[in-house]
């Protein structure tokens, strides 16, 4: 077995270990199936992040009002102080309109850029309001309080030493998508900013 198959099998062996367990993921947001769709949740009944087999999002709005203005994985800082804060999925979201925006969906794709394997997880973002023509900065990381949503502890993101490449969607009723990319550099764990 060379090095790769080893890093995978052990990778594979980590989400598996952690989805048995039932990690419990507590935030800010309940992520929850959507409706009209049995099996595109991204929680299990224990409320652990689990990828989901594809996009669940479905709007073909074309009129511009949404928009994802930092994407961050590596090297966060927070909006207000400026100041650095432990690495994370960090979205700030823009709203163009004049009317605050609710029912924000996301979905987000990683991918690892040597093995290739890729993970997509999908969160409806029901606690938060975008104000009008203002923002809003959402985490995905585990932490409790406004803003703050679960993610996949044993995801690619967390367990790959290679590169890991980030494709993202965020979607309201009525309005285009907005993307986004983001990426973290080969190895893992918090570096210092």
């Amino acid at each position: 077995m060379n090095r790769e198959s080893i890093a995978l099998t052990a990778a594979v062996m980590v989400i598996l270990a952690g989805t048995l367990a039932g990690c419990q993921a507590v935030g800010g947001g309940a992520a929850t199936t959507p409706s009209g769709s049995a099996s595109s949740g991204s929680t299990s009944d224990t409320g652990s992040v689990l990828p989901v087999a594809s996009n669940p999002i479905s709007n073909a709005s074309t009129a511009a009002g949404l928009a994802i203005t930092l994407a961050a994985v590596e090297d966060n800082f927070d909006p207000a102080t400026k100041k650095p804060i432990d690495d994370r999925l960090q979205l700030t979201l823009a709203n163009s309109t004049s009317a605050p925006l609710t029912g924000v969906e996301i979905y987000y794709e990683m991918t690892d850029m040597t093995t290739r394997q890729s993970e997509g997880y999908y969160m409806p973002l029901d606690a938060i309001t975008i104000p009008a023509n203002g923002e809003t900065t959402v985490y995905f990381d585990n932490e409790s309080g406004p803003g703050h949503f679960p993610e996949n502890q044993f995801s690619l993101y967390r367990s790959s030493v290679n590169q890991v490449d980030f494709t993202i969607e965020a979607s309201v009723d009525g309005l285009a998508i907005a993307t986004a990319t983001a990426s973290k550099e080969a190895g893992t764990g918090e570096e210092a900013d």
